[in-house]
């Protein structure tokens, strides 16, 4: 049966850890930065193969087969407006999981823990819980802790990454729970090196302090402009506040806050969307792109031709299985319309992000014990554009 030992470069999604009897295993972050399982004592193993039963990088294909799939999509928003404001689309995958939650539902989602300096699955009771779950992360989440607080015998709704939820199907279905959770997963670009975010936030502090609050996705320019970052520091002179008031004061010039945005040269987005220090997994081994999935449901941002000329924000809605389709059409408050996956999915990855041809450089430069800074870094995007030109003219050259 054997055990996950062999697993280099993986998803990092948790589960391993998650169903360990013995609780020897662990999820560190390893020389790239990313999070992967080691197992603390071999002794204790009894080899069981729980660990890679559930493991999606170990196997070849997603857990939900074409045959179980029913796909529907649509466009869908929140008909709240203080909703669409905080939420980084059209703010239904908040709405999915306060309706659910006032079933009787559990939430374990994402949300960003300032003092860890990391993103971490928890889990969220009420709606007033799960409203920190709203708005993307561009980093990888840390779900032992959230996943080992699910109690299997109650129903819950789970959010993460496609990995993540594939893994997550393995592991409900292993314990014949499926019937007790709606899994929702996202389109996924990439998950960046934590090194990335870390760098980042040291450049940052030095303007805003501590950091205590991260929003990566804002629409004071605009949905459509919504690569914005905006960080929160210690010295900030707000006050806690409701939710519903929160958008418009992250937006402040205040002393300690720092906004900026991917169309202004923003160096996280850049090195995440320039796929400078990926996820090898999320190069080499996603499986996931586009109508695949083990989720219920998938969320994202519908971009495309249909809502163009929208700014507040319109959620690509996806469901994939019967259960999803029920929890979708039992909605109130949002507006669903039907759409072909076609639409719905229109300008959505359908294959595995390419590492740019100097991720290499940018890799050892985020080990290392330099600080980011402009100058540095315009010399690293000036080494990656020469280094563009020399491969296309060496294809051209080829052909």
């Amino acid at each position: 049966m054997g055990n996950i030992s062999h697993i280099k470069d993986c998803y990092g999604c948790g589960l391993c850890a998650t169903v360990c009897a013995k609780k020897i295993i662990e999820i560190k972050l390893n020389k790239k930065g990313f999070y992967e399982p080691r197992i603390t004592d071999t002794n204790k193993c009894t080899n069981c193969g729980l660990c890679t039963d559930v493991c999606a990088f170990s196997h070849n294909t997603p857990a939900l087969t074409q045959e179980e799939k029913s796909i529907k999509s649509w466009a869908a928003w929140s008909n709240d407006e203080r909703v669409l404001l905080k939420c980084s689309s059209g703010g239904i995958g908040f709405e999915i999981a306060k309706q659910l939650i006032e079933k009787d539902y559990k939430l374990c989602g994402c949300r960003y823990n300032a003092e860890a300096g990391r993103a971490e699955h928890y889990i969220a009771t009420t709606p007033e819980e799960a409203v920190q779950s709203i708005g993307s992360k561009y980093i990888q989440s840390y779900t032992v802790d959230g996943f080992k607080a699910i109690n299997r015998k109650e129903k819950y709704i789970v959010t993460g990454t496609p990995c993540q939820i594939d893994s997550f199907r393995r592991y409900i279905r292993k314990f014949r729970v499926e019937d007790n959770f709606v899994l929702l997963d996202f389109f996924c670009h990439c998950v960046p090196s934590m090194w990335a975010w870390n760098k980042y936030t040291k450049m940052v502090e030095k303007q805003t302090g501590k950091i205590t609050y991260a929003s990566w996705r804002n629409k004071f320019t605009g949905w459509h402009d919504s690569w914005a970052m905006s960080l929160d520091g210690e010295n900030t002179e707000t006050e806690k506040v409701d939710w519903h008031d929160s958008y418009n004061l992250i937006i402040k010039g205040k002393k300690g806050f720092h906004n900026s945005r991917l169309s202004q040269g923003d160096f996280f987005y850049y090195l995440f969307l320039g796929h400078y220090g990926c996820n090898p997994a999320c190069t080499k081994n996603c499986k996931y792109k586009y109508d695949s999935s083990s989720a219920d449901i998938r969320i994202g941002d519908l971009w495309g031709n249909t809502y163009k000329d929208n700014e507040k924000g319109v959620s690509a809605l996806i469901s994939f299985t019967s259960k999803g389709k029920k929890v979708i059409e039992e909605l109130k408050g949002v507006r669903l319309i039907e759409h072909p996956l076609d639409i719905v999915a229109e300008g959505q990855m359908k294959s595995n992000v390419k590492k740019a041809p100097t991720s290499w450089l940018v890799e050892l430069f985020l080990k290392s014990s330099f600080g980011l800074d402009s100058n540095l870094w315009k010399m690293i995007c000036r080494i990656n554009r020469i280094s563009k030109r020399i491969s296309y003219r060496l294809k051209k050259i080829e052909k």
